[in-house]
């Protein structure tokens, strides 16, 4: 599957918003939004013209797919598995794409981003009610246990990820959603609540990502 592998800053710049796709970075005064916050490109400090509001609706789409790093495929079979939903289509997608298990990980503190969190779900560092889960789409339900698989050397002791360790220190930054709970000294976490449009802090519109899928 096609992956983006470009500067990843270039996308925050684009979008005109702190994706947060850099972890740490992302707080620092590295931060390239912080320091060049206008679009990439040859031409990117140049004025623009109105955008249209297929051009709105498409950037807002974008916006969201970036953010948690999907294909434009991926995100096509989430959004028709929320519109088979019932309730609010807009908010049934955010919420699938709140409970992946990359993103998860990414919320509670495990991981710097969501696509570190991605990289060790496939490498199998995590485990759900006690089972060894690689699918970053993964969807997590109320209830489950999250917590970090330690291996072990060969002398048997448990070999830490020093990621994980420095994320965790790092978690309370961002903090925790509520729907989460975090048992740091334990590296463990659990679903309270399947997530609500209220928990989701980040500038979205999700009608506009409706109204684009709708034509």
């Amino acid at each position: 599957m096609s992956r983006y592998r470009g500067s990843v800053c270039r996308l925050c710049r684009r979008e005109n918003l702190k994706l947060f796709l850099k972890g740490d970075r992302c707080y620092s005064d590295k931060c390239a939004f912080d320091r060049r916050s206008f679009p990439p490109g040859q031409h990117g400090q140049r004025r623009r013209g109105k955008i249209s509001d297929y051009g709105i609706q498409l950037r807002e789409k974008q916006k969201v797919k970036r953010m948690y790093g999907l294909s434009e495929k991926q995100f096509r079979l989430f959004f028709a598995r929320a519109d088979r939903q019932k309730g609010i289509t807009g908010t049934n997608l955010l919420v699938l794409l709140e409970r992946r298990l990359d993103n998860v990980v990414y919320r509670i503190g495990f991981v710097d981003s969501r696509n570190q969190g991605r990289h060790f779900v496939r490498h199998n560092h995590f485990l759900v009610n006690g089972r060894k889960v690689n699918i970053p789409s993964y969807q997590v339900r109320v209830g489950d246990v999250i917590e970090v698989c330690e291996k072990k050397n060969a002398d048997g002791k448990p070999k830490t990820v020093a990621a994980i360790d420095a994320a965790l220190e790092a978690v309370v930054r961002r903090g925790v959603p509520q729907w989460l709970e975090l048992e740091k000294d334990n590296k463990k976490g659990i679903v309270r609540s399947i997530p609500v449009r209220e928990d989701l802090t980040m500038p979205i519109q999700e009608q506009l990502i409706v109204e684009l899928y709708s034509k």
